[in-house]
This record gives structure tokens, C-alpha cells and sequence, in this order.
């Protein structure tokens, strides 16, 4: 009796993990984002030269600099909440296959600098289409376009013109 309870046991199990593993080979984790370039899907990295960035295919985070170290976001910095990475050129890191590109960031950084443009470049997908400000503001989550949504935790967030602002601290002179 105790026989057939274990191997119940162990085939219910079985069961469970091959539903499992099924379940996670359908996220299709890896595929390259709609503003990836066409043509490269089974690449693992992109260079992003105007924002000094990698972009990491398989776990779909951005890496880069943080002035301190490098670090994996699924966005961008706050100072490029604006940049279209439809439009922005990809370096496709063809030749790297290691864990951390940015141990070539120096050469990246100068052989593809800011505003760098090799071959044309298609994307991968569709733009997709541009949303209302009311729309932006109700909706939920990335819109494709731009990743830079989010803030880092602990960073310190100045205004427009790159100057803390001193909103809420008074003018700094004693009554």
C-alpha cells in the first residue's frame, strides 16, 4: 500500500513540474522588443550610443551607468524619459557573448558615440500609435516607445535646467 501512495505521489509531482516547465517555455522571454532592429533575433545585446546604454535582450533590461556602478533596470534614467528608441540607432553586439558588456564601454564608447549612425536600420516591429496626454496619463505600464518611465530608488531628482530645486524650502534667508 505505502508503494502505491509514493508512486502516486511522485506521478502527480511529475505532472506538476512538466506543466510547469510548459508554462514557462510559452513567455517567449527573449524575443527582441518592437524597436529592436530587424534581422538580429538571436542577439543578446544592443549598444544604445546617444543614452551610453546596453540593452540586454534575453532578461529585457536596460544596463548602464549610474555613476557609481553598472546596473540592470527595465528602464531608462529619468534624464532620458524623452529619448525615442524607435528612432535611436542600435549597435547590434554581434561579437559579444559574455555576461557583461560593459567591460568594453570605453571602446563602445568611442568608436560608436553619441549621435553615431551606421546602416540604415528597420525595427523589428511597429511603431506603435501615439497615444493622447489624457491617454498616457490613465494607462498602465511601458507603451513601447519609451522605456524611461521609472526612477531609480534614492536618486535625486532636480528640475529642468539640471539645478536642485528648492521648492518647499523656503529662500534661505533668516527672518
Amino acid at each position: 500500500m505505502n508503494t502505491l501512495k509514493i508512486f502516486t505521489i511522485g506521478l502527480i509531482l511529475f505532472f506538476a513540474v512538466s506543466a510547469k516547465a510548459q508554462i514557462s517555455v510559452q513567455l517567449n522571454i527573449g524575443t527582441p522588443p518592437q524597436w529592436g532592429p530587424s534581422g538580429y533575433s538571436d542577439v543578446t545585446y544592443y549598444y544604445l550610443p546617444d543614452v551610453e546604454a546596453y540593452y540586454d535582450v534575453p532578461s529585457s533590461m536596460f544596463i548602464y551607468f549610474n555613476g557609481v556602478s553598472w546596473i540592470h533596470r527595465s528602464y531608462l534614467p529619468t534624464r532620458y524619459r524623452n529619448y525615442d528608441l524607435y528612432s535611436g540607432y542600435k549597435v547590434v553586439m554581434t561579437d559579444y557573448h559574455g555576461n557583461t558588456p560593459y567591460s568594453h564601454f570605453k571602446e563602445h564608447k568611442s568608436k560608436y558615440a553619441k549621435g553615431y549612425r551606421g546602416q540604415p536600420q528597420k525595427n523589428y516591429g511597429e511603431r506603435p500609435e501615439h497615444k493622447s496626454s489624457d491617454e498616457r496619463k490613465y494607462s498602465k505600464g511601458h507603451d513601447n516607445q519609451k522605456y524611461s518611465q521609472g526612477r531609480e530608488g534614492g536618486e535625486k531628482h532636480g528640475n529642468s535646467n539640471g539645478k536642485k530645486s528648492n521648492q518647499g524650502r523656503g529662500n534661505g534667508k533668516r527672518k
